[in-house]
């Protein structure tokens, strides 16, 4: 009430001033008015976060991003004063997950667990996504680096690549290998390993990371790339069989797993990266906090150590980096693609 009689007398006071001036007091009230009936953008954003908050999840749980996600949300709850939530969206290959990310409200309480290379790879498999991967997201930060491991079921009595590309030259096209989905990365990196190796196995795409574990150790496929986080305890259990880890250095959750490379193929090299993003008009000043809050939690002990113990090394970033990395990833794949020639489905 004191701001519209402070207003009201400015008003009054400015039809005695002449020209200019009366103008420039007019304008101040004006501003004064607007100030006291609409909020600010940074007044909105000032008492964030007032309710839940949700990370979208692009595979079913059990997997590698399903494992980091709760772990995050968890310390990122503490953190913030309100609950984190779990969304888990399989579908697509993680395109149905990233579709429902862009199309969500950017207030700052909708986080996208996404692979870049995944969603490199959806960008040049469908051109006709219901979003495009340059103009509808905001990057936040990196959140882990990891590897895949090589596993096969052990009724393949096979126990190295060189067995493997033996077993399957001498019969081409009678294997299988699963994925998590066409486009996804263990897909690319499997196919990477064909052309780098000349064998010829047929593809079978899961929804998800936990379905294919499934179909592995049931023998609906032999092969396939999974994280450590699900096949560490399996290989312990003698339920799948380790054949190499795509990285370039051995997994520390499986340490004595050789690499594709040390397996007789030289400058083989598939690091999965995992990150958060946020729908595209997200005011910079919450992309920025929830940067910095994510990266001190990335920085714990017990974090680093609850991520180390299934091959994944906790890797903040600035949202720079993280866009500089899709960009790489794209470039990658795009040729993996052409080579392979892999159609979306």
């Amino acid at each position: 009430m004191r701001n519209n009689q402070s207003s009201t007398y400015l008003r009054k006071f400015a039809l005695r001033l002449p020209g200019m001036a009366a103008a420039s007091v007019a304008f101040c009230c004006t501003v004064m008015v607007a100030g006291t009936t609409l909020p600010s953008a940074m007044a909105a954003e000032a008492g964030y976060p007032t309710r839940p908050l949700r990370i979208i999840d692009p595979f079913p749980p059990g997997g590698a991003t399903d494992y980091l996600d709760r772990i995050i949300a968890d310390k990122l709850s503490e953190r913030l004063g309100q609950p984190v939530i779990v969304d888990n969206r399989p579908g697509a290959g993680g395109n149905l997950s990233a579709e429902i990310a862009a199309r969500a409200t950017p207030d700052g309480y909708t986080l996208s667990m996404n692979l870049p290379g995944g969603m490199a790879a959806g960008r040049i498999l469908t051109p006709q996504l219901a979003y495009d991967i340059r103009k509808d997201f905001a990057y936040v930060t990196l959140v882990a680096a990891g590897t895949y491991v090589l596993v096969a079921n052990p009724t393949l009595r096979v126990k190295s690549v060189s067995d493997l590309v033996a077993h399957a030259t001498s019969k081409p096209e009678q294997l299988r290998y699963g994925s998590p989905g066409v486009g996804s990365p263990p897909h690319l990196a499997f196919e990477l390993l064909k052309i780098s190796t000349r064998m010829k196995i047929l593809h079978v795409p899961y929804k998800g990371a936990g379905p294919l574990v499934v179909a592995l150790i049931g023998g609906e496929v032999q092969l396939g790339f999974v994280s450590p986080a699900g096949a560490s305890s399996l290989v312990e259990a003698g339920r799948l069989t380790a054949l190499a880890v795509s990285s370039a250095k051995r997994s520390k959750a499986l340490p004595a797993v050789p690499t594709v490379a040390e397996s007789g193929y030289p400058g083989f090299d598939i690091t999965p990266w995992y990150g958060y993003m946020v729908p595209v008009a997200t005011p910079k000043s919450i992309v920025k906090l929830l940067n910095v809050e994510i990266g001190k939690i990335l920085g714990m002990p017990d974090v680093q150590v609850a991520f180390a113990t299934k091959g994944l090394e906790a890797t903040p970033s600035t949202p720079e980096r993280l866009h500089q990395i899709m960009l790489e990833e794209e470039a990658r794949w795009a040729k993996v693609i052409k080579e392979a020639n892999i159609k979306a489905q």
